[in-house]
């Protein structure tokens, strides 16, 4: 498994509609355009997709959708935000028949941090109840898993494979790189800094930046993979300007109006989420336009 998973895997966002109802043919045909972009993975109900939002019917309805529309070309990554170990273990058994390549685990978030024993356990009970193998999402600022507690978790815990280091800190995610054990995975969500990410030997990314500009992604990845740096920094240059027209808490929305741009439209965020506002918009477009430049030209411009 850990072979099968690297490189660009965008988190899907989820369409839904005036009502806040999901529009399946949408988050369809947002599949078949990442996949149109080369990208090497799906993910899908994480926080990019809102799935904190998601019923577990609705979560359940969006895997069988992706799985039968990848068809196996690529692997699936399921998304799982709860605050409890036994509602997680009910997501992940909702899609047991499915033919999903790993889980993506959020810890608890609510305001209640568990202690760090209690989060050993968590993920162990986790990884011995479920069939998928597990990555651990380290993105919860009042419930952030230290190096060491992270390495020991995958070091012990057979069924956990691998963590997707946010929250922006470059330095853990050089010092998890640095000691992890052999065989598990540390994927980047770092999304300002996904070049020095690869960079550093991170076998890929699950991050927003990615699902809003999926060609330019994979254009960074290869650049990576070749040796080809000069490339890599500018295309990392662009992107940060285009990044920092998105973040914010209505991030996912501003990715939905990235992708609208692009001709991918993924209607609305669900309430009480605001859709990206007249500012963010006129930010976003300038900034997206100098960045898909970037999307498969990476060589040309090396050779330049």
């Amino acid at each position: 498994m850990t072979g099968k998973l690297h490189g660009i895997i965008p988190p899907m966002t989820t369409p839904f509609n005036a009502e806040g109802e999901i529009d399946e043919k949408a988050f369809r045909a947002q599949v078949r355009f990442f996949l149109d972009k080369g990208v090497h993975g799906i993910c899908v109900g994480g926080s990019t997709g809102e799935g904190h939002t998601l019923t577990r019917d609705e979560f359940r309805q969006l895997m069988a959708a992706t799985v039968e529309e990848v068809g196996g070309k690529v692997p699936v990554v399921a998304g799982i935000i709860a605050n409890s170990t036994r509602e997680a273990i009910l997501r992940a058994r909702d899609i047991d028949d499915l033919n999903v390549d790993a889980l993506q685990i959020t810890p608890v978030h609510y305001l209640f941090k568990p202690s760090e024993e209690a989060t050993y356990q968590h993920f162990r009970t986790l990884a011995e109840s479920v069939k998928q193998p597990v990555i651990i999402y380290n993105v919860i600022p009042w419930n952030y898993l230290s190096p060491a507690q992270l390495i020991r978790i995958m070091r012990e815990i057979p069924g956990v494979i691998g963590v997707k280091q946010s929250q922006g800190d470059m330095k853990l995610m050089a010092d998890l790189l640095l000691d992890v054990p052999e065989g598990k995975l540390v994927f980047s969500a770092v999304d300002a800094l996904l070049y020095p990410s690869f960079a550093l030997g991170s076998p890929g990314t699950i991050a927003a930046n990615p699902a809003a500009v999926p060609g330019v992604c994979v254009a960074l990845w290869d650049a990576v993979q070749r040796g080809d740096h000069a490339t890599a920094m500018e295309i990392h240059t662009r992107m940060l300007r285009f990044w920092n027209t998105i973040v914010g808490d209505n991030l996912p929305a501003c990715v939905k109006y990235a992708l609208e741009l692009q001709g991918c439209p993924v209607g609305l965020p669900r309430a009480p989420m605001p859709v990206a506002s007249e500012a963010q918009k006129a930010a976003i477009a300038p900034a997206l336009r100098h960045v898909l430049e970037m999307e498969g030209q990476g060589v040309r411009i090396a050779a330049e």
